[in-house]
């Protein structure tokens, strides 16, 4: 169902970015050459445009609220800030754990990430024998990023059938 029209608030999308960290390195595409050359391609990902529905809190505020408005095969560059994108670094998300609690086969080493019992993937800044400094941050929180998007295709608007969501 692409058309000229602008996208409205409800209408379902697919958009192809690109993010950069503000120094122009590429953290993330949807779009396969850009990897390649990005040097961050993933052989075992497919990459296709994001589908989200335009301003319905399904992905970061600043590309949800930068997608109404445009039409398919328009293009744009973002400059997010962390209250837009993912939040402001939180020091209090920086935790010491007893190692026991981690249940892991390991011990952890600054820099890697590691899996909690409850499934989240957090980072380690340190390690003792006893216990693991994990940050619990999302690794961009505190990042200004730079977001370079082109509308794909408009889906269907608002009154789409949820139902049809499942067969595309």
């Amino acid at each position: 169902m692409e058309n000229s029209q602008a996208i409205k608030t409800g209408d379902y999308v697919l958009v192809d970015y690109t993010g950069k960290y503000e120094d122009g390195t590429v953290f993330e595409t949807t779009v396969k050459d850009r990897a390649l050359e990005a040097g961050i391609y993933e052989e075992s990902r497919e990459y296709t445009p994001l589908f989200f529905r335009a301003n319905a809190n399904q992905v970061i505020k600043g590309l949800d609220k930068s997608v109404v408005g445009m039409k398919v095969g328009e293009e744009k560059t973002l400059k997010i800030p962390p209250e837009e994108a993912y939040g402001e670094y939180r020091d209090y998300l920086v935790q010491e754990i007893p190692l026991g609690r981690l249940e892991l086969e390991t011990h952890p080493e600054a820099g890697e990430k590691i899996t909690t019992p409850s499934g989240r993937e957090v980072r380690v800044l340190a390690s003792t024998e006893t216990h693991a400094t994990l940050d619990f941050n999302h690794e961009l929180a505190g990042k200004t990023i730079i977001m370079e998007m082109k509308l794909v295709s408009i889906i269907g608007g608002s009154g789409l059938d949820p139902g049809a969501i499942q067969d595309l």
